[in-house]
């Protein structure tokens, strides 16, 4: 069994982009620059924020943050979006999600500017990740991506399993692991919570990519020798003996499947650091305009 380690690689791909970045200045070019808005104080999506913009600080971009009260207004904050998509100043911005109930999540991602949404979730970038065409990939599966790149895994011909078909991580990777390129060419099966025979179809799987958010779901009787599982699942749970009062649970119960894997991905330290590796590697993309000139 072998360990995908995500924060070392995701160490390895900063210090990448921060070169190129080096690079950039060098030829008197501007530094990349990535803009956030946050709404409300929730915890999870603070931590996030933070350390995007502590990503953007090592690899050399500029970067803005901007707050808002949990009870702003919907037209407020399209208004700001609107703002930010017409500053030529700002290469590429995101808006943290979950929003508060009031504000249409849908109708802000519809509003951002495709060439400038670096989180991937705009419907034309969607789009065009769906048939092959260069965009902007939503970061988890982009991580993803990276990570089987890295560590050189097999996916042509190969039975991949996603669980989950959420629009930010199930239905675009299971896109990606089918598209004719490395990693890819893999045959995909999506599987969720009505799915008849879910265990049958993991226990066929050459690769499980879990993606449900369901702590310890998977266990080692759904997984066949030599299985490549790569965990997304990162729910906090309960535990006293953590100084935070919880600790980070995957989608897979960790201790008992990873005997039976060729490769794994821990929680924490797995797929999460890639995740805003990818943003920073978008952002570069639209720093340079490769994507959409």
């Amino acid at each position: 069994m072998k360990l995908i380690d995500g924060k070392a690689i995701a160490e390895q791909v900063k210090l990448e982009i921060a070169e190129e970045v080096k690079a950039m200045l060098a030829q008197g070019k501007r530094a990349p620059h990535l803009a956030a808005i946050l709404v409300g104080h929730d915890g999870g999506s603070e931590t996030y924020v933070a350390a995007k913009i502590k990503a953007c600080e090592f690899c050399g971009f500029r970067s803005s943050l901007i707050r808002f009260e949990e009870d702003v207004t919907e037209e407020t904050l399209l208004a700001k979006v609107r703002e930010l998509n017409e500053d030529e100043g700002v290469d590429g911005f995101i808006v943290q999600l979950p929003l508060p109930r009031h504000i249409s999540e849908q109708k802000v991602i519809e509003t951002i500017d495709y060439r400038k949404d670096v989180d991937g979730f705009h419907p034309i970038n969607v789009g065009r990740m769906s048939i092959g065409l260069p965009c902007y990939v939503s970061a988890t599966p982009n991580g993803i991506i990276e990570l089987l790149r890295r560590y050189e895994i097999e996916t042509s011909g190969k039975k991949c399993v996603v669980l989950g078909r959420s629009n930010i991580v199930g239905k675009p990777m299971a896109s990606l692991m089918m598209q004719k390129a490395y990693p890819g060419d893999a045959t995909v099966t999506v599987c969720h919570s009505r799915s008849k025979d879910l265990v049958k179809e993991c226990r066929e799987a050459d690769i499980i990519i879990a993606a449900l958010g369901q702590p310890n779901f998977v266990k080692a009787d759904m997984v066949k020798e030599g299985a490549v599982v790569i965990d997304v699942g990162t729910t906090r749970v309960p535990d006293a003996s953590k100084k935070s009062g919880f600790k980070l649970t995957g989608d897979v119960l960790f201790d008992e499947v990873a005997p039976k894997c060729s490769y794994i991905t821990p929680v924490p330290g797995g797929v999460g650091p890639m995740t805003i590796v990818s943003l920073m590697k978008n952002t570069l993309l639209a720093g340079k305009k490769e994507i959409y000139s």
